[in-house]
């Protein structure tokens, strides 16, 4: 076993919200990182989010797709990893009903494909799964909160990949004897959050309404509830989650949910607005199906010594701070 401070992790999707904080949380660690990275068109911003560690990690960010096996064999030859944390995946809830098929092949088949090459290449590399509270869809406990032994029933085609990705994870772990463990993760924000996902668009429109830039929010169901927490605290767990002994499928979230419309009346006061003022629901946000309620028990993880830093009201203060100042 190596030292830690020399222990090697591979992460996909590192330039995404979750990739560049777990990236520099590692880095802290003393890890030495790789990244995997999605080619896109235009290069220019999409390590905008590793700005502060990219000189540490030149040289170990490659082109690789989930989509494409061939390229997951040759950078896990290359870096040997210890650690694997797949984060990478077409990632928007909405946008899978746009692009379904897509969104199976690269949130779930794409899951299957990372296996593969690990079980080819490097089978006693420890593997972080990147699994959601979507995957529950509308099933909830009697008690109102959804866990690791709650039925999973997803409600949208990400949620479907992602139960697809989630076990075939727990049966590579069993059939081949590997250390695969899955991160059930609720909602998680923060300025890195894409502005296309309701928080950082609540806290971007409604800095923008206030310095005169724009004059409505268009949003869909207000009434949705979601278990908000923050992206810095959850990197925390999906590390922790690979330092365990044995392998296994924990539920992190904060226990605490908040309705959308709440989110809006929060980041609205603080910004002194009467949100009814600007606030329009547009149809066009709607889901074809509607996932109403998530709220998640993390006992087994805070078990390991996991507990958020962040509550709700400080990670949306963090965010409007950050486009007061950036717009």
């Amino acid at each position: 076993m190596k030292q830690q401070e020399n222990k090697v992790a591979l992460i996909t999707g590192i330039n995404g919200q979750d990739g560049s904080y777990l990236a520099e949380f590692l880095l802290e660690k003393g890890y030495e990182v790789w990244g995997a990275i999605k080619r896109n068109s235009v290069a220019e911003n999409q390590t905008a989010r590793l700005d502060d560690v990219y000189k540490q990690l030149l040289g170990k960010l490659h082109y690789a797709d989930l989509t494409d096996l061939a390229s997951l064999i040759s950078l896990i030859q290359q870096c040997q990893p210890d650690e694997i944390y797949n984060l990478a995946a077409q990632s928007h809830v909405r946008i899978s009903f746009d692009q379904p098929i897509y969104t199976a092949q690269a949130t779930g088949v794409g899951v299957l494909n990372l296996l593969e090459a690990v079980r080819l290449t490097k089978p006693d590399a420890k593997i972080y799964q990147a699994s959601s509270s979507e995957m529950f869809g509308n099933s909830i406990d009697i008690d109102g909160f959804q866990r690791e032994t709650t039925p999973m029933n997803p409600v949208s085609p990400y949620g479907c990949a992602k139960v697809y990705g989630y076990n075939i994870c727990r049966n590579y772990r069993n059939s081949y004897d590997m250390f695969i463990s899955n991160g059930i993760l609720f909602n998680h924000e923060s300025p890195r959050r894409g502005t296309n996902f309701v928080t950082n668009k609540v806290a971007k429109t409604a800095v923008e309404i206030k310095k005169g830039l724009r004059n409505e929010l268009r949003l869909g169901n207000l009434n949705a509830t979601r278990d908000w927490g923050h992206a810095k605290d959850y990197v925390e767990a999906m590390w922790l989650i690979l330092q365990q002994d044995t392998p296994n499928d924990y539920v992190c979230s904060t226990g605490i949910s908040h309705s959308v419309k709440d989110l809006v009346e929060y980041t609205f006061n603080k910004l002194g607005l009467d949100w009814k003022q600007y606030v329009k629901v547009d149809k066009k946000y709607l889901r074809p199906e509607e996932l109403e309620d998530l709220k998640g028990d993390s006992t087994l993880l805070r078990g390991l010594g996991w507990k958020p830093k962040y509550t709700f009201e400080s990670m949306m203060d963090e965010m409007i701070e950050y486009w007061m100042e950036k717009l």
